[in-house]
């Protein structure tokens, strides 16, 4: 158990620390453990006040925030200047001048703010030290009674180390505390942080100790009901002049603290370092500490890895092969990559068998269905899929930032002709999270069944992908097929033949892609669908639009159903934007309003796909200012649309308005003023629009509006028309949510502000979620006040609509996909000083920007009014 958690640890520093210090493994404080005030304690001899009383020495104490979510905040009073004066909107400098000017001092702003951050939490994890060590003396005492509650070598057992830990940490706070609180620049603590590396060994004797500390403290647990009401109620000091001045935590929660206290402060040197000028004192000594500390990491690591040992199987005969890629599986409830192959006659599911090296690789068959007994269940007949818990979107926005940084130092390494071993590294590790992206991104239910036997259940990203499968398999199933039980030599050599037929060689990740591929467009593409003609009936029809990124596609946007014809005309126009885009499909539907045909396995009523197809994106023919008018045929069907697209250079400029009488392109100072408002008239209509009628759209924001009736929109604000609200009303919802991201988009300069956006990108990339937390409310308080009340209107609305996720399938994560990069753009001058290529500046930028909105819309509710009382907020999860 100890082993898994110091595993869990070490991965979540890979990824940067997201989820660092919840505690959950170990039912950390404000899970398992309550909040409330000091309670009797238990009344056995020698025992009679350990809860209550201050046997050990204390730490001082700071006020406490506000109770949220199970966890409490402290709140520690900022000894220096605040970010905000260098950050506050009256600050002289701007532009590259001001980024040379203040970079000194950013720096040394930031490690204070981490060192704050951590300062914080370092007290509340002595805090839970004291509260395991207060009950061993007692219990010591009794134990050479005639009634003991334990024996001596079960408290040595249970407590093994815990007192060295304790005077460690002691020690180190007490050296630490003056020097944040006296802060300058010529402070230095990179000696007090090496020898806090050095004392490890402390630390390895505790994890080689804590799963029988566990378990023996569980064991005494049941057998004792003295202990475990001890164990089960330890009482752990608030800061001084808290309103709860003591909490009540379970001693299995407390025994996982040092675990987690380890990583914790790795996760603090590596924001040290990142904000510490290499010619620093400290430099050296925060990286020999960081060394010291990674090693040990990897150390209580070591052990954890299985290596598993790989069996091959007998080279087998040749079959015609019809059709094969990797697909999704969900079985016994989690997702498995397989490689389905179809032949002229059955379908293979299979997984390529790892092997050692130099041995020929093999494919193990993981079941198979003969063509003539596989059948697609209709929807009716479909029973509901098992529960599959789809990967939260956050964690798929940490894995492609992980990839998108990935990419960025392969291209650094090239450049610098770096090694060889370097960059199969990385190449490496860009895989690992490329595979994981692809396994958790599908969320498309394909099914088939064996009318003989069992359900199979498929995840893919694109209907395009299911339709293609779905054809493929009734093409064959045309023919006299005879249904056939394979025996266990012929399978054998059926699975044998696949390595040598395959045509898809390798996953869909950008990693295996050779270096003269192209890398994709990165931007935005305007399309227009026009009309389609070719249809033999008249029905109500409606076409989607897909672009591939990460490997897989995406469906980006969708036309209104038009009724009744063989000859739609859509004309409407749509902003797609691509992440290293190179193809766009085209789907045209028959719309379903039978609600009794329901595919069980997501509640969505099934669409016909009446045609379908796919070109490439040449940048060559896509990259100029004029449209691009083109056709796709598909399945006698043809759709004429239009492109262009603009490259995400392009895409950041933004033209203020000259007239400034109107709204768009105007500052939003000037707007909430001329309106005597807070926040700007088009923001509030268009969000009450929304949450009168749209809050239940399903991909509401994320699904474009009609471009001309955005423009109609846009061009009624403008002018201030008396009709506004009459044509709102009428107005289709998702032109209306269009014409609320336009606003923001064409705003002079982002909400967040050109300014203030290289801090938000240091804010977010801190690992420590302490230093975090008071970096980002700080630069909320830099932002105008008209800036920040209609960020924070906003942030409101945003919640609102994620909670009707279930209907509208709009997650936080997805609404911060939508708005980040809206809201928060580097400037011209920025990007171009930091990057170089397209790719680049997409996937470097828009990962943090979503990130950025994402941390806000999960933070518990944001006020004007506390933001401005210049208050930090720290999480306590340690």
């Amino acid at each position: 158990m100890g082993y898994d958690l110091c595993h869990r640890g070490e991965r979540i520093l890979e990824r940067g620390g997201g989820l660092l210090g919840s505690g959950d493994a170990g039912g950390g404080v404000g899970t398992r453990g309550k909040v409330e005030g000091p309670q009797p304690a238990p009344s056995i001899a020698g025992l009679s006040s350990w809860g209550q009383e201050d046997k050990v020495r204390g730490v001082a104490g700071r006020p406490l925030g506000q109770e949220s979510h199970g966890h409490f905040h402290p709140v520690i009073s900022d000894p220096t200047p605040p970010l905000s004066s260098y950050m506050s909107s009256s600050s002289t400098f701007s532009g590259p001048c001001y980024a040379l000017q203040v970079e000194a001092g950013k720096g040394l702003e930031m490690r204070k703010l981490v060192l704050s951050g951590f300062l914080a939490s370092e007290e509340i994890y002595i805090n839970q030290l004291e509260a395991l060590l207060l009950p061993m003396k007692p219990l010591k005492a009794t134990a050479t009674t005639s009634q003991p509650v334990l024996t001596i070598q079960q408290i040595e057992t249970i407590f093994y180390k815990i007192q060295d830990i304790y005077e460690i940490h002691k020690e180190f706070y007490d050296n630490l505390c003056p020097k944040v609180q006296q802060w300058d620049s010529q402070v230095t603590m990179g000696h007090l942080f090496q020898k806090l590396a050095s004392q490890l060994g402390v630390y390895k004797a505790f994890v080689d100790n804590y799963k029988v500390a566990l378990e023996t403290a569980e064991k005494c647990s049941q057998s004792n009901n003295q202990f475990q009401k001890i164990s089960e109620e330890l009482k752990v000091k608030g800061p001084k002049d808290s309103r709860d001045s003591h909490t009540s935590v379970t001693m299995e929660a407390l025994l996982y603290k040092p675990i987690d206290r380890v990583t914790r402060s790795t996760l603090v040197l590596h924001d040290l370092l990142k904000h510490t000028p290499v010619d620093h004192p400290d430099y050296p000594l925060l990286q020999d500490a960081l060394r010291i500390s990674q090693n040990f990491l990897s150390s209580i690591n070591e052990d954890i890895d299985p290596r598993r040992t790989a069996v091959t199987t007998p080279k087998g005969e040749t079959r015609q092969l019809v059709k094969d890629g990797f697909l999704v599986e969900v079985s016994e409830g989690s997702r498995k990559l397989r490689h389905v192959f179809l032949f002229t006659d059955v379908l293979l599911c299979a997984k390529l068998k790892k092997t050692s090296a130099g041995k020929h690789q093999q494919y193990d068959c993981k079941w198979y269905i003969p063509l003539a007994d596989l059948v697609f269940p209709s929807p009716e007949e479909s029973e509901a899929s098992p529960q599959v818990h789809p990967f939260p979107d956050h964690e798929l926005e940490d894995m492609k930032m992980k990839i998108s940084a990935l990419k960025s130092e392969i291209q650094k390494e090239k450049a610098n002709k770096g090694q060889s071993r370097a960059i199969e590294r990385l190449k490496k590790k860009m895989f690992e999270n490329e595979f994981l992206l692809l396994l958790n991104s599908p969320t498309i239910p394909f099914r088939i069944h064996n009318r003989n036997g069992k359900s199979y259940l498929f995840l893919l990203s694109s209907d395009y992908e299911r339709s293609e499968w779905r054809e493929a398999i009734q093409k064959l199933q045309k023919k006299d097929l005879q249904a056939f039980v394979l025996s266990s030599v012929e399978l054998q050599v059926l699975t044998g033949s696949c390595f040598k037929l395959r045509t898809v060689h390798n996953i869909p990740v950008t990693s295996n892609k050779d270096d003269d591929e192209s890398p994709g467009l990165y931007g935005f593409l305007h399309v227009i669908v026009h009309s389609a003609k070719g249809f033999k009936q008249s029905a109500n029809l409606y076409c989607t639009l897909e672009v591939d990124s990460f490997g897989y596609f995406v469906s980006k946007a969708k036309t209104r159903v038009f009724r009744d014809t063989t000859e739609p005309k859509w004309d409407e126009e749509f902003e797609i934007e691509l992440e290293g885009s190179q193809s766009l499909r085209i789907l045209c539907y028959e719309k379903c309003y039978d609600k009794t045909k329901v595919n069980k396995d997501n509640n969505e009523i099934v669409d016909k796909i009446m045609g379908k197809g796919q070109i490439q994106l040449d940048p060559q023919t896509v990259e100029t200012k004029n449209w691009h008018t083109d056709v796709i045929e598909m399945n006698g069907i043809k759709v004429e649309f239009s492109m262009k697209f603009t490259s995400r250079d392009m895409s950041l400029k933004r033209t203020p308005s000259k007239k400034q009488s109107g709204v768009f392109g105007v500052k939003i100072s000037v707007v909430t003023k001329r309106e005597r408002s807070k926040v700007p008239y088009i923001v509030r209509q268009c969000v009450e629009e929304v949450e009168k009628r749209g809050i239940e759209e399903v991909g509401i924001y994320r699904i474009s509006g009609v471009a001309t009736d955005i423009q109609a929109l846009k061009a009624v604000f403008d002018a201030n028309n008396k009709d506004i609200l009459l044509m709102l009303s009428d107005m289709d919802i998702n032109a209306i949510a269009g014409t609320l991201k336009l606003y923001f988009r064409e705003l002079p300069e982002p909400l967040l502000t050109d300014r203030l956006y290289p801090a938000f990108m240091e804010g977010i990339a801190l690992s420590d979620p302490a230093a975090k937390e008071n970096c980002m409310m700080h630069l909320l308080r830099s932002l105008p006040d008209p800036n920040l009340i209609t960020f924070l209107f906003l942030l409101e609305h945003l919640k609102r609509v994620a909670e009707k996720e279930p209907v509208n399938k709009m997650s936080l994560h997805n609404l911060a996909t939508v708005f980040g990069p809206t809201l928060l753009r580097p400037s011209e001058v920025e990007s171009k000083a930091h990057l170089t290529s397209a790719a680049d500046i997409w996937s470097h930028d828009v990962m943090a920007q979503v990130q950025v909105l994402l941390y806000y819309l999960q933070h518990p509710p944001i006020s004007f009014a506390e933001l401005k009382r210049n208050t930090l907020y720290f999480s306590t999860d340690v």
